[in-house]
């Protein structure tokens, strides 16, 4: 059984409210503008929210309490993660640091034992909760840490997992994983840890299923939930008027603008939102829990409430797949 079915934690619901957009990512966002962003969210029905300290060095978090007081807490879930700490930084004038436009606060890798419980601890003061629903072990891997990975990798299954699983055994978290933004770590980590769930950001979507299919796998084997970030990746998927100009948060280069030009060309011929069908399609598959989109204002949770809800023709999947858009192993939404 899916962890997402047992009696501690509630469904998550088949759209999550990413959370770092109102934590100021690269621009700011007004605290009233946030306020009014996660009102229409719970009015339009999304009931999981995914954060994290490094979000906006806080910002993020304290803006979701405050949206928090005032809803019922059985009523939606939360996830936040651990692996790095908030430091002042007085110093700091940068009008952007570490890609949110906040200043005065630095971010710290820290997976030491000490360091997660610290972290958990802030997160509950900021999110004004007493428990979180999901705790990951946030930007563990290659990608992020280079030659310091395998440092960085030991010390995240001697003290951050293990204490992470404390925290889950003092009922304080229902759920532990991993947020990453490639498929390898994962591969690393589930033959010597147990993990309920991996959010995976970026990897396992309408534009690409070959990075994360040895995990997609092996997650299933295991019955440990994925959890879908940017499906939209990076905003090349997300405008419903054409590819937008990023990729893997940087400039989309000239063979994967190709390929979403593709997709947005057979999406036009049949009548399709690409954004509906980004959304849609990761959720066909059995191991994908959620997935999780970036949101910041009112129009982008309108805009995706309705590619949620929106019928997509059997079609247009089949059209992408013999097109060699979608892999020949993928599952097709029915």
């Amino acid at each position: 059984m899916s962890l997402f079915e047992t009696a501690e934690t509630m469904s998550l619901g088949s759209l999550g409210f990413g959370a770092a957009p109102i934590g100021n990512l690269y621009a700011e966002v007004s605290d009233d503008d946030a306020h009014v962003a996660l009102a229409q969210a719970w009015r339009r029905g999304i009931r999981y929210f995914d954060t994290a300290p490094f979000y906006g060095h806080g910002l993020s978090e304290r803006r979701l309490g405050d949206a928090f007081a005032a809803w019922p807490r059985a009523e939606f879930a939360v996830s936040t993660k651990v692996g790095r700490l908030i430091e002042s930084d007085t110093a700091s004038g940068a009008p952007i640091t570490d890609g949110f436009a906040v200043s005065g606060s630095r971010a710290v890798f820290d997976y030491s034992r000490a360091g997660v419980r610290r972290s958990f601890e802030a997160s509950l003061r900021r999110l004004r909760v007493d428990r979180v629903d999901i705790l990951l072990l946030h930007d563990i891997g290659r990608l992020t840490h280079g030659e310091r990975h395998a440092s960085m990798l030991a010390q995240a299954l001697d003290e951050a997992l293990p204490e992470m699983a404390r925290l889950r055994d003092e009922k304080l978290v229902g759920a532990i994983g991993i947020g990453v933004n490639e498929q390898e770590v994962g591969l690393e980590i589930l033959p010597r840890f147990e993990l309920d769930c991996i959010m995976l950001a970026g990897r396992y979507t309408l534009l690409e299923q070959h990075a994360s299919r040895e995990l997609m796998g092996e997650a299933q084997r295991r019955s440990v939930d994925i959890l879908v970030a940017g499906p939209y990746n990076s905003g090349l998927l997300g405008d419903s008027r054409g590819p937008g100009a990023t990729y893997n948060y940087a400039s989309v280069d000239a063979t994967t603008l190709a390929r979403a030009q593709e997709i947005y060309a057979i999406c036009a011929e049949l009548g399709v939102d690409v954004g509906a069908a980004a959304l849609q399609f990761p959720l066909a598959h059995p191991a994908v829990a959620t997935v999780v989109a970036g949101l910041r204002s009112v129009a982008e949770i309108d805009s995706a409430a309705a590619r949620r809800d929106t019928a997509i023709p059997p079609t247009l999947w089949r059209r992408l797949q013999e097109a060699g858009l979608l892999a020949r192993d993928a599952v097709l939404p029915s």
